[in-house]
């Protein structure tokens, strides 16, 4: 029985009475808590959202903020972006953030490839870049490509365009 089995209630509980913006994941027996991001973080998950929106095909829904769990709850992961259809994530957004960058560089691209989410896209304002991760299989993902701000880069089917970096944000120092 695994982490979420066992405590369920705790989780589905803490879940239910964190503060607004307080993100509660897990991840095999690991219990992640994060405070609200930035307001660049922000800024920065909503002008790549707005791209999205206008490529999407008909039916996809975006999340912001929304869990997404392994079909064996072996895990659940709050993405700051998700586009769903028919219920599976198609790509995963992250902002990288200052306080914590190894969970979006090390253990949520180890965990979305477990989960076979296709495309996993990282948006780090610290280095100002962009890295698109795609073709998972078991713990990694096969295919990366990397961009600067200022740069596009190709988003594959079911989007299908080039994602303008030019508007994005650098945190300040």
């Amino acid at each position: 029985m695994g982490f979420y089995e066992k405590h369920r209630h705790f989780v589905e509980d803490l879940q239910r009475t964190a503060p607004e913006g307080v993100r509660i994941e897990w991840s095999g027996d690991t219990l992640i808590i994060q405070a609200a991001p930035s307001s660049i973080h922000q800024l920065n998950v909503g002008l790549v959202q707005r791209q999205f929106e206008q490529h999407a095909p008909a039916g996809y829904l975006f999340g912001n903020d929304s869990a997404v769990a392994s079909s064996d709850m072996a895990m659940a992961r709050v993405p700051d972006l998700s586009c769903l259809a028919a219920d599976e994530a198609v790509i995963a957004v992250e902002v990288v953030s200052k306080s914590n960058p190894g969970n979006d560089w090390m253990d949520k691209l180890r965990d979305y490839a477990v989960m076979r989410i296709p495309l996993y896209l990282i948006i780090d304002p610290r280095q100002q870049t962009v890295t698109l991760f795609s073709e998972p299989n078991h713990d990694e993902y096969h295919t990366r490509s990397d961009r600067k701000f200022g740069d596009r880069i190709r988003i594959p089917e079911p989007f299908g365009f080039e994602l303008e970096l030019d508007t994005l944000v650098p945190y300040g120092d």
